[in-house]
């Protein structure tokens, strides 16, 4: 299921669906203007080209077309491309083979949780020849070992490592003169009280002992452990997500020939980088139903990049969602063969990942 608006699909008729049909679907294949003439041969003449002009300028007027430059010729506006994707957009089933193909590519036995999406991630780029992306839960499973590790002065690396093998590392602030034996006794208390649980069942044990004077740590040491904590168990939005895993960037930059696109194109994968605008968008994407499509302008992130992102929430063993999964690409996408294919993986990974 597409989660969009559809309420301004009814103002048209069917003759300018038809008509405005046409022009997306050349728009997708070739990423040309199209003319009155052509798409009145398009339409086997049943149209002249004089009556087709006047419906185009109906659309123009409507806001869901424009002229690049001063010819005939007219293309889809972003919102254009929008309304044909929510109302007009006949989408089928998923082609046998490329289901195949997923299923093949994103076998999940003996494979972790990161291995699973980064796999299905590089399958999806591969098919749709463009940026796959997913944003990976975060994974609360217990805890199996902890470390701090001085970097310099001031800054501290925590190495934990999960029951399920999985390393995570974060570096925290410290006082500049931090002796190692308080490390060291950081860590210790730490292991003990996390060792099989997860950081959010002892966080408020482990807190409430330091509050009471119950830990029998030094002052530097007490600091060093509620700062693990703190940077572990955040709730900005980008902690509540595990991972952005990104992967076909090339794909983006197949047909870039301008330096302007070029720029705009790195823009955008540094703004992914950084995580905080994508889980904006992502939030959205878990607030709805389904497969979603932002397209251009109608997100700031990707109408700099005159890019589109097409994305779908992905659920665990207890239907919550944690995490989504789709493709980046230009606003021509070819949306009717690449929905049911976000759809299907993002289901297909939610299964994998419950097993």
């Amino acid at each position: 299921m597409v989660d969009s608006d559809t309420h301004s699909v009814v103002a048209l008729n069917e003759r300018s669906r038809e008509i405005f049909r046409h022009i997306v679907d050349t728009y997708v294949e070739t990423g040309e203007p199209i003319g009155s003439r052509t798409v009145a041969r398009k339409l086997g003449g049943s149209l002249s080209p004089a009556t087709i002009r006047n419906v185009m300028a109906d659309l123009e007027c409507a806001g869901l077309l424009f002229a690049p430059h001063t010819s005939a010729g007219r293309l889809p506006t972003d919102a254009g491309l929008q309304m044909f994707v929510s109302g007009l957009l006949q989408s089928g089933g998923l082609d046998i083979e490329e289901r195949k193909a997923i299923d093949a590519h994103c076998q999940a036995a003996g494979r972790s949780p990161d291995e699973v999406l980064s796999q299905a991630t590089r399958t999806l780029a591969g098919l749709a020849q463009c940026a796959g992306m997913v944003l990976a839960p975060k994974v609360e499973a217990p805890l199996k070992h902890i470390e701090f590790v001085n970097l310099k002065p001031g800054r501290t690396l925590v190495v934990m490592v999960n029951e399920n093998g999985v390393v995570e590392n974060r570096v925290i602030e410290v006082p500049n003169d931090l002796p190692p034996s308080a490390l060291v006794e950081a860590g210790n208390f730490l292991a003990a009280r996390l060792a099989g649980k997860t950081i959010k069942e002892a966080r408020a044990e482990i807190l409430s002992d330091l509050e009471s004077h119950r830990a029998q740590l030094d002052e530097l040491s007490a600091k060093v452990v509620k700062e693990g904590l703190a940077v572990w168990s955040g709730d900005s939005a980008a902690d509540r997500y595990g991972s952005l895993i990104i992967k076909g960037q090339s794909n983006l930059l197949n047909n870039v020939t301008a330096l302007a696109d070029l720029e705009r194109i790195r823009q955008l994968f540094s703004a992914l980088e950084a995580r905080e605008e994508m889980v904006r968008v992502l939030d959205l994407v878990g607030n709805g139903d389904g497969v979603q499509i932002f397209i251009g302008a109608q997100n700031e992130l990707f109408g700099l990049a005159g890019c589109s992102m097409v994305v779908a929430p992905f659920q665990n063993a207890r239907e919550q969602i944690v995490g989504a999964i789709g493709v980046i690409g230009p606003t021509r996408l070819n949306y009717a063969r690449i929905i049911p294919m976000v759809d299907y993986t993002s289901k297909l990974v939610g299964r994998m990942l419950g097993q």
